[in-house]
């Protein structure tokens, strides 16, 4: 004789039920991670030192590899800027600067550096799509168009990464290489490297100035356009 408990078999267990669940669940993080890893583990504040005081170290300010984008015959001062592609005050501030490396470039280094801020879902994101389109000469070009086109991907929660990735194309860059530079940890250790270096320097917002070492504290563009030429004199 079958007895009821027999024909039906054994009840799933709900832990195993669960922990499929869970699995599944990892599978499609995994999947889906590219993007997300490179927001969280770019845009995660690393462990701050104490801010520095007065002038910046050189080899904290400015690195051998940081974006220099004027090179002066004679150097007479350098302006380094720490910013962040999906700031509203750095792409409004951005038509200034060019000006001002108009203006100033002939004799004032002004220097680039990442600073992708937490709350910007996909600024970490546009650091790796500048520094990727920089191994290939264009980091001017792909920062102008993350700023002409802004309003466009600006505080949404997905990844951005393949609009960033036509804009590549756009620029006529070579994609396959620009995927790998995007993809390669040696490029967001690099990123991290400028955030590490802007929070010991005291940088908690972008944009961020320093102007020969000293941190600006900037009212209006003729206040700028002054303390440049003063530096230059």
């Amino acid at each position: 004789m079958v007895t009821a408990s027999s024909s039906r078999g054994s009840a799933p267990d709900p832990a195993k039920r669960i922990r499929l669940v869970i699995w599944i669940l990892l599978g499609v993080i995994v999947l889906a991670g590219g993007a997300w890893y490179a927001m969280l583990t770019l845009n995660k504040p690393p462990a701050a030192p104490a801010p520095a005081t007065g002038a910046a170290g050189a080899e904290q300010l400015v690195r051998t590899d940081s974006h220099r984008l004027t090179a002066p015959a004679v150097e007479k001062a350098q302006l380094v800027e720490f910013l962040d592609f999906e700031c509203e005050a750095c792409r409004a501030v951005h038509p200034f600067v060019e000006e001002l490396k108009q203006e100033f470039g002939d004799r004032v280094t002004f220097v680039n550096r990442y600073f992708p801020l937490p709350g910007h879902p996909n600024s970490g994101t546009a650091a790796l799509a500048v520094e990727a389109a920089a191994q290939q000469g264009k980091f001017e070009a792909m920062s102008a168009k993350l700023f002409e086109t802004q309003d466009l991907w600006h505080g949404k929660t997905e990844s951005q990464g393949p609009l960033f990735r036509t804009f590549a194309q756009g620029l006529g860059l070579d994609l396959a290489a620009f995927d790998a530079v995007v993809v390669d940890e040696k490029t967001k250790e690099r990123i991290r490297a400028d955030i590490a270096d802007g929070t010991a320097l005291g940088v908690r917002s972008t944009p961020t100035f320093f102007l020969n070492g000293e941190k600006l504290t900037l009212t209006t563009k003729q206040d700028f356009r002054e303390k440049l030429a003063a530096a230059v004199k």
